[in-house]
């Protein structure tokens, strides 16, 4: 007999929150450590290093994602992490969902994340695919995530990647 895939869940508005500051304004998105803890935990110990900070959004397709990271800083000891499934998690690559990129291989994540510009079924995974780790979803800035992904690409990679200045931790 398959196995239950969860309901769709929201992602808890008392979740933490992190400000995305780019130079072409900023995205606040709220984390479901509730569902997605490994995945939550890991972005947040990137995001607490500074380790995003200087960064850019590299990659833009328009009606799919916009993926960003910081490439310079990676290391080959930062952990890979293990993949937490939409399909156990309940947390479903919506619009505006943040999910974490990785090689076709389902436990190489590290640092490299994506916000979806629009609904993105295809990443939830399936019984042969297990799916991209969605974690949280964003509150405000949408607009942003809509204008970067307009950015005149080649190949999709951005012609001018767009700077992320600053993910930090929204406080109080």
């Amino acid at each position: 007999m398959p196995a239950q895939v969860p309901a769709q869940v929201t992602t808890a508005p008392g979740g933490p929150h992190v400000r995305i500051v780019t130079t072409d304004g900023t995205i606040v998105v709220v984390l479901d450590p509730q569902h997605a803890p490994k995945t939550t935990a890991n972005f947040l110990r990137y995001v607490d290093r500074g380790f995003y900070n200087g960064g850019t959004f590299f990659r833009a397709i328009p009606g799919f994602v916009i993926q960003g990271g910081n490439k310079t800083r990676e290391r080959p000891s930062d952990p890979k992490l293990e993949l937490e499934t939409p399909l156990r998690t309940g947390l479903r690559n919506t619009d505006g969902a943040i999910s974490m990129a990785r090689t076709p291989d389902p436990n190489s994540a590290t640092s490299e994340f994506f916000l979806c510009d629009g609904d993105q079924a295809t990443l939830d995974g399936s019984m042969s695919e297990p799916g991209y780790a969605a974690f949280g979803h964003v509150t405000s800035g949408m607009d942003v995530v809509r204008k970067i992904v307009q950015q005149p690409t080649n190949d999709e990679m951005l012609v001018a990647p767009v700077k992320i200045v600053a993910i930090e931790r929204v406080k109080g």
